[in-house]
This record gives structure tokens, C-alpha cells and sequence, in this order.
């Protein structure tokens, strides 16, 4: 049985269902935050950029920081309201690095914070997916556990 829609997620946005669709992404320079209870068959996509924004050392910014973990927060919250007996959350996370010296140095910043996260959230971590290249499609749907990169 397919899927009954599609939804697309943009750049610093998340989206959440409850029902059988397919969550999209392209990531360009930014990381897919997968979570999903598949009993529950409800999930979450927040689609966060990873962007290298000086030549210089990787300095995330409180305001940087606070803003990407307050979307996490509130994606993971929202889905816990859409379905309350979500108990066996797990994530899975998939980043595209930038043709950039220093863009390893950022994403893995980014996913030091989600991983931390995602831990003290109590939600079960697998392994993660990190690229370079060019830009990767991500096709997520939550009611089967399913992610297909591209």
C-alpha cells in the first residue's frame, strides 16, 4: 500500500504526521533529523542547515546553538502531542557536508548536539548517514521506519 501524500520540509523547518505519508528533503550543507515510534506509526523530519559561514575555526554561536536546539525541542515535543503513546522513539539522522575545507568540522558540531539531545530525550539513536557530494534527496516515512537517501 503506497502512501497517501507527500510532504516536502524546507530548510530550519520541521514537519510532523500521524498518518501513512512520505516526509521529503534535499540537504544541501545540512542534516535530516528522522524520529519516528514505528508502533505508533507516527514521525517527525527537521531538516537543519549546517552552514560554514566564516573561513575561520568552527564557533557555534549561543544564538546558533539555541535556535537549532529549540527547533529540535519543538519537532520532538509536537510529535509527542500528535501521538501521546509514542513510547519506543528512535532517530535516525542524515547529513550532506559542503564542498568546504572546514564543513566536517561544522556538521560534526551539529551532530555532537543532536546526538546529545536525541540521548537526553530518550530516544534511540541509529547509526548516522553523513555524505559529501551532491546535494542528497531524503524520502522518510515514519509509519514504517523507512529512509531511502539519494
Amino acid at each position: 500500500m503506497s502512501p497517501s501524500r507527500e510532504i516536502t520540509v524546507a530548510p530550519d523547518r520541521f514537519e510532523v504526521t500521524g498518518e501513512d505519508a512520505v516526509l521529503v528533503t534535499e540537504l544541501q550543507s545540512a542534516i535530516a533529523v528522522c524520529v519516528y515510534d514505528a508502533v505508533e506509526e507516527a514521525g517527525a523530519l527537521l531538516h537543519l542547515r549546517c552552514l560554514v559561514r566564516s573561513p575561520k575555526p568552527v564557533d557555534m554561536t549561543d544564538t546558533t546553538l539555541a535556535t537549532e536546539l529549540l527547533l529540535l525541542d519543538r519537532c520532538v515535543e509536537t510529535m509527542r502531542d500528535l501521538s501521546p503513546g509514542a513510547r519506543n522513539l528512535q532517530a535516525r539522522v542524515v547529513a550532506h557536508l559542503a564542498d568546504h575545507p572546514r564543513a566536517r568540522e561544522t556538521c560534526d558540531s551539529m551532530l555532537t548536539m543532536v546526538q546529545h539531545f536525541l540521548a537526553d530525550a530518550g530516544i534511540r539513536e541509529l547509526p548516522v548517514d553523513v555524505a559529501g557530494g551532491q546535494a542528497r534527496a531524503v524520502r522518510f516515512r515514519p509509519s514504517m521506519g523507512w529512509l531511502q537517501t539519494r
